[in-house]
């Protein structure tokens, strides 16, 4: 993955990426059935995966500093 993101953030993205495996979504990643039963179908590490492969289709905002008022 190229950027570096806060452990916050990389929870924030599995965490909302497992949430949509879970609720239906199609999986980016094409893994072969013995794969998916090596992780139990668990949407969790379905999105780990994901993320280590750098597709999870989300971004984050970070706030930029606002310059100094005077």
């Amino acid at each position: 993955m190229n950027q570096n993101y806060t452990k916050y953030e990389k929870a924030r993205m599995v965490g909302s990426r497992a949430l949509q495996l879970a609720m239906g979504a199609p999986p980016l990643l094409k893994l072969a059935e013995e794969d998916l039963q090596k992780i139990n179908f668990n949407p969790i590490r379905l999105a780990l995966k994901e993320f280590e492969e750098g597709i999870i289709p989300l971004t984050i905002k970070r706030p930029l500093p606002s310059p100094p008022s005077e």
